[in-house]
């Protein structure tokens, strides 16, 4: 076999591009004319780049605030607790409309007297309203919110 003999495929070797106008990509070699992208080095510019000036993302006013990602605690007031009886935790208060959901943290905070004797489960107390849970003859025990229940894979 002899190299000239070889079976080469057409466009099989590189371009070499910017070597003299007969090489069908001399001058300019296909950057076209001028500009940032013809230059040496160029790259792709990150997403919102407008050419130096100011980007759009930095241009646009920006909302007011902050949104934690933490929700805040229901409060619960002890004069409410007055309609339950026995063990009371965050499903109990959910069926009662006293929360809105039993997923949620519950804070109770003393207004008015607690009659009633609870045994109480929720995540926070204030001292106060711990005080007249337990003058009440009941008891508060701190636990931690209840988890959903996860779906079922498929």
């Amino acid at each position: 076999m002899k190299y000239n003999d070889l079976q080469v495929e057409k466009n099989a070797r590189p371009t070499r591009a910017g070597r003299g106008i007969s090489a069908g990509r001399g001058k300019t070699a296909g950057r076209g004319t001028k500009g940032q992208k013809s230059r040496t080095g160029h790259h792709k510019m990150p997403a919102g780049f407008m050419g130096g000036q100011r980007a759009i993302m930095q241009a646009i006013p920006k909302l007011k605030g902050f949104k934690s990602i933490h929700p805040k605690a229901e409060v619960v007031y002890t004069d409410n607790l007055n309609i339950l009886s026995g063990d009371v935790d965050n499903f109990k208060l959910a069926e009662a409309s006293l929360i809105s959901s039993p997923f949620n943290k519950v804070k109770v905070i003393l207004r008015g007297e607690v009659t009633a004797k609870i045994n109480l489960s929720t995540q926070f107390a204030s001292k106060t309203a711990i005080k007249a849970i337990e003058k009440a003859g009941g008891k508060f025990t701190k636990v931690e919110v209840p988890k959903r229940a996860k779906k079922a894979e498929k």
